[in-house]
């Protein structure tokens, strides 16, 4: 299971640029992977571990701007179509194979 984040938030002003730096520095920080600029995405195993990384994401969030999220299955997330460029190694869903333990 993956949980995707989606943002769009404003860098025009100094106070908001730092506030993006920061968001962006906390997804990395939290184990997402970017799939492309401001989308990200996070393996998860189970419920429980997309509760914990919402609320981490909820505590993190911007004043301003728009980020949402989603879980997808990783079936869901590996039939992905690709229109313009390449899949990433990490996008693989045997790459979350890997990862997965249990």
């Amino acid at each position: 299971m993956r949980l995707v984040v989606l943002y769009d938030l404003p860098v025009v002003s100094r106070v908001h640029k730092k506030a993006y730096v920061r968001f962006h520095k906390f997804l990395l920080r939290d184990g997402y992977d970017m799939v492309q600029y401001s989308v990200y995405a996070r393996i998860c195993n189970g419920q429980d571990a997309i509760n914990k990384h919402v609320a981490r994401l909820k505590a993190n969030l911007p004043n301003d701007g728009c980020v949402r999220c989603m879980q997808v299955t990783e079936k869901q997330f590996a039939d992905i179509l690709v229109l313009v460029g390449e899949k990433k190694k990490k996008e693989n869903q045997k790459y979350a194979n890997q990862l997965t333990f249990f």
